[in-house]
C-alpha cells in the first residue's frame, strides 16, 4: 500500500530532478554556443563540452527514474483508493441486503398477523415500540444465503436437475424448501408439491411467490403425514444442518410416508472434497455436521431404500485444480541419466497431482438418490 507521504516524497524528488535537469540543459546549451563561437576547437574547450554533456545525460537518467517512481506511486495510490472504495461498496452491499430482508420481514409480519394498528400502541403496555424489536433475527441468515449460496436464478437453474426425478409424481414434499426455487420448478413442470422450512422468513418468501410452503420442523411435518401418502421427498442443502440422531429418525419416517417406488433425493455439501469442506461447509455457521457420500448412501439403504446412487454436481473448475507436467517424448525415451531422472520426477509430480485433485478438487456437492422399496 502506498501512503500519501510516499507520494509526496516522490513528487519532491521528481521536482528536484526536474530542476537539476533544466540546470544541466542550460549549462550544456551555453557550452555548445560558446564552442560554436570559437575560431578554433581546442582540447580544453572539448573537455568542457564533454563534461557538460555527461552531466546532462546523467540528469536525464535521474529525471526519468524520478518521474517513473512518481507515476508508479500515483498509480499505486489510485489502486489503493479503488481497493478501499470496492471494500466499502462490498460492505454497503451486504448492509443493504440485510436491510432489504429486514424490511421484507416486517412487511410480511404486519400483513400476516394483521396487527399493524396494534403495534402503534404496544409502547403503552410497556413493550418495546421499535419495529426492529419485532424482527426475527433469521432475516440476517436469509441475507447470508443471498450472499453466498447464490441468486434465485442461479439456484433455480441448478435445482431444475431434480425435476425429471419427480416427473408424473404428486404430493411431493420439499424439506427445507428455502425460498422455493425447487417448488417453483416442480410447479412449472406440473408436479404438485409442498414445502416446509424451519425459517419463517424463508417460508414467507416462498409463499410470496404463490407456492405452498409453511414454517415448521421437517420431522414433525413428515410425521403428520399419512403412511404411503407421499409421491416424493427432496431436501437440498439441508441434512448438514441436522444432528445425526435427528437425521436417522427423519430417514426412517420418510421410508414410511413415501409410496412404494417413490423417489427421495438428498443433496448436501460433498465433505469428501476438501475444497468444499473448507469453504462451503465451514463458511456457514449453522451447519452441524458434514455427511460423507458413502455414509448417506448407507443410511438410505439401511432405512429400506433401494437403487441408491450418488450423483455428484458442481465440479471444481479446472483452473482451480493442480496442474500436471507435460513430458516431451524426446525426454521420456532418452537414454541420458539426467533425462531419465527428469522424466521420473515429472511422473511423480503428475501422480501426486492426480491424488491431490481426487481428494481436494472433485465436486462441491452430491445427492443421494433412492427409491422406497
Amino acid at each position: 500500500m502506498t501512503t500519501t507521504g510516499e507520494v509526496d516524497r516522490f513528487a519532491r524528488e521528481r521536482q528536484d530532478a526536474d530542476r537539476r535537469y533544466n540546470d544541466a540543459l542550460t549549462t550544456l546549451d551555453r557550452a555548445i554556443v560558446h564552442v560554436a563561437s570559437l575560431p578554433a576547437f581546442d582540447r580544453v574547450e572539448f573537455a568542457t563540452l564533454t563534461n557538460a554533456l555527461i552531466v546532462f545525460l546523467q540528469q536525464i537518467t535521474l529525471f526519468v527514474e524520478s518521474k517513473d517512481r512518481e507515476i508508479t506511486a500515483n498509480h499505486a495510490a489510485r489502486f489503493d483508493d479503488i481497493d478501499r472504495s470496492l471494500a466499502l461498496l462490498t460492505e454497503l452491499r451486504v448492509q443493504m441486503a440485510v436491510v432489504q430482508r429486514a424490511i421484507q420481514t416486517l412487511t410480511r409480519s404486519h400483513r400476516d398477523d394483521g396487527r399493524s394498528a396494534a403495534a402503534a400502541t404496544v409502547g403503552a403496555r410497556g413493550a418495546d415500540p421499535s419495529p426492529a424489536a419485532a424482527v426475527d433475527p433469521g432475516f440476517k441468515y436469509v441475507a447470508f444465503e443471498d450472499e453466498f449460496r447464490g441468486s434465485d436464478a442461479a439456484i433455480a437453474a441448478r435445482l431444475r436437475a431434480y425435476v425429471p426425478l419427480f416427473a408424473g409424481a404428486a404430493d411431493v414434499v420439499d424439506l427445507g424448501c428455502g425460498r422455493g426455487e425447487l417448488l417453483a420448478a416442480l410447479r412449472d413442470a406440473g408436479v404438485r408439491a409442498r414445502g416446509v422450512d424451519v425459517s419463517g422468513d424463508m417460508a414467507s418468501i416462498a409463499r410470496d411467490r404463490g407456492l405452498d410452503a409453511v414454517q415448521g420442523d421437517a420431522l414433525s411435518f413428515l410425521s403428520a403425514q399419512a403412511d404411503d401418502s407421499l409421491g416424493g421427498i427432496v431436501a437440498t442443502q439441508v441434512i448438514e444442518h441436522l444432528e445425526p440422531s435427528y437425521l436417522t429418525r427423519l430417514l426412517e419416517t420418510a421410508s414410511h410416508k413415501l409410496r412404494r417406488g417413490a423417489p427421495i433425493a438428498l443433496e448436501t455439501i460433498n465433505a469428501a472434497c476438501w475444497l468444499a469442506f473448507f469453504s462451503s461447509y465451514l463458511r456457514d455457521f449453522t451447519h452441524v455436521r458434514p455427511v460423507h457420500p458413502e455414509t448417506l448412501q448407507y443410511l438410505l439403504r439401511a432405512n429400506g431404500f433401494e437403487r441408491v446412487e450418488i450423483r455428484y454436481s458442481a465440479p471444481v473448475p479446472d483452473h482451480m485444480k493442480m496442474r500436471t507436467c507435460d513430458i516431451a517424448a524426446s525426454v521420456s525415451t532418452a537414454a541420458d541419466p539426467m533425462a531419465n531422472a527428469l522424466s521420473a520426477l515429472a511422473q511423480t509430480v503428475n501422480a501426486n497431482a492426480v491424488i491431490l485433485n481426487n481428494l481436494m478438487f472433485t465436486h462441491m456437492d452430491y445427492a443421494a438418490v433412492g427409491f422406497r422399496a
